[in-house]
């Protein structure tokens, strides 16, 4: 009788497990996303059993569908912080991106700011004794946005500086995301609070909520301070961003802005501290008239999954289709939309110096495996592939003819592509970017160059797992 009883039970389990796999199946279809990334859910449901359900349950649920935030609402604000700001199309970049600025300015409202001056580092130490500094100085505002807030020895010294500044007069708003800074005790952003500062969660997670908030983060680095000065980039606030690893050093890149383009991070800043706190801030204290400070002109493109398009990747596009001597790469995740590996690819093989630079070691295995699929299809078609060896290279920094480079937060990804919230600086100086290029090339010193012969020479094991893995990278 029992056992009876327990075949019973089940069958009724597989038939419930059918029936729940054949439900995401008519809703992922119906949904009419990208096909490759239904084919990839489809995949992940039916050949992981029960992970592919729970993976899907935090990960696949499109929750722009259930307003989490209001499409309209975002369009709405995007354009309002910058209606009527002077703009400076006229400022001199270079010809060859008239159609990227176009592109831009007509798909995200993103105007040329120029008379910037940037500074680019490249360890966590010299940029944040640069924050610090600025934080120091601050008279009237400082707005502070980041994926990952930790209440450990970093996280406690900027707490204190801004607590410093709150009891000095100075406002001070914090966005941070529940998921990335999630390991940091509740009394950490308690103590912020107490002090006067303004701080808030993006898309706090609760157990009813977490399904449908899980998969879109603000992935953003914003530093804004006075309306005059602006970070942002890859580093995010926490020990191992100066420290690095036992292992190796953690290899970032970061911008330190003066000028007119920190009106775009202050729009994009203020857009999502709307999100968090329904407060709607538009007065034009937090856009002062500013004189020039350098010789840059630059657009500060936001993408998320609340906007029509995909801003930077489309903007990332344009720029390699106008490639027309070297486009460097470095980042720490190479999982691109196919489209972007074909243009590569062929860029490569139309005579551009196409380089690619990752990590040889990574933060998230799985991932770095995934990655590793595509790199035989670039070296056939002339892409230089470089693993980058002496620590883990979190770096998303990309030139365009040494006349282009893109710093910001965006991972060379389907993710920070179309799911993260996302800020990327497009700036258009020769200057800079043959600062970038070196940079690139001093890193290519920890670097180990990969040959396609030697790619060849990995065995079939490897060769599968990691082309297996690339099923599903546009759900990693």
């Amino acid at each position: 009788m029992t056992i009876h009883l327990n075949n019973a039970l089940l069958l009724i389990i597989e038939i419930l497990y059918l029936l729940t796999v054949a439900s995401i199946v008519v809703v992922v279809i119906s949904e009419n996303r990208n096909p490759i990334k239904t084919v990839a859910w489809i995949l992940a449901v039916v050949f992981l059993p029960f992970i592919g359900i729970v993976w899907y349950a935090f990960f696949g649920q499109d929750a722009t569908k259930k307003q989490v935030i209001s499409r309209r609402m975002y369009s709405k604000l995007k354009k309002r912080p910058l209606d009527g700001m002077e703009t400076d199309i006229e400022h001199t970049f270079p010809s060859a991106y008239t159609n990227l600025i176009k592109l831009l300015q007509n798909m995200d409202y993103t105007p040329l700011l120029g008379g910037n001056d940037v500074k680019l580092f490249t360890c966590g130490e010299d940029k944040f004794a640069s924050l610090f500094a600025d934080i120091e100085k601050a008279e009237k505002h400082i707005h502070i946005e980041y994926y990952v807030l930790l209440d450990d020895e970093l996280g406690l010294k900027l707490q204190q500086a801004l607590i410093r500044k709150a009891k000095e007069g100075v406002e001070v708003r914090i966005i941070y995301d529940s998921f990335g800074s999630r390991i940091a005790k509740r009394k950490f952003f308690e103590d912020f609070r107490k002090a006067g500062i303004e701080t808030e969660p993006f898309l706090k997670l609760s157990l009813s909520r977490l399904t449908s908030r899980l998969n879109y983060r603000t992935h953003r680095k914003i530093v804004v301070i006075d309306g005059r000065i602006g970070y942002t980039g890859g580093m995010n606030v926490a020990n191992r961003y100066v420290k690095g690893f036992d292992w190796g050093c953690w290899r970032d890149t970061h911008a330190r802005i003066e000028g007119k383009g920190v009106q775009g991070l202050q729009s994009v800043f203020l857009i999502d501290w709307y999100f968090v706190s329904q407060t709607l801030i538009t007065s034009r204290d937090y856009f002062p008239v500013l004189e020039n400070y350098g010789e840059c002109p630059m657009q500060i493109v936001n993408s998320g999954p609340l906007s029509e398009n995909s801003e930077i990747s489309h903007g990332i596009m344009q720029a390699i289709y106008d490639a027309r001597k070297s486009i460097f790469i470095q980042t720490p995740y190479f999982l691109p939309p196919e489209a972007m590996a074909d243009a590569l690819q062929a860029a490569a093989i139309r005579g551009v110096d196409v380089r690619m630079m990752m990590s040889k070691r990574s933060d998230v295995p799985l991932v770095q495996r995934a990655s590793l699929s595509y790199i035989k299809d670039m070296l056939k078609a002339g892409v230089k592939v470089y693993m980058y060896h002496k620590g883990f290279l979190h770096s998303k920094m990309m030139v365009f003819d040494g006349s282009l480079t893109l710093v910001g937060s965006a991972n060379f990804d389907a993710r920070s592509f179309e799911q993260n919230f996302e800020v990327e600086a497009f700036v258009y100086d020769e200057k800079l970017g043959a600062q970038a290029n070196d940079i690139f090339v001093e890193d290519q010193r920890f670097s180990e160059p990969v040959s396609l012969r030697e790619w060849y020479k990995r065995s079939a094991s490897k060769r599968f797992v990691d082309s297996f893995l690339r099923l599903f990278a546009p759900l990693m």
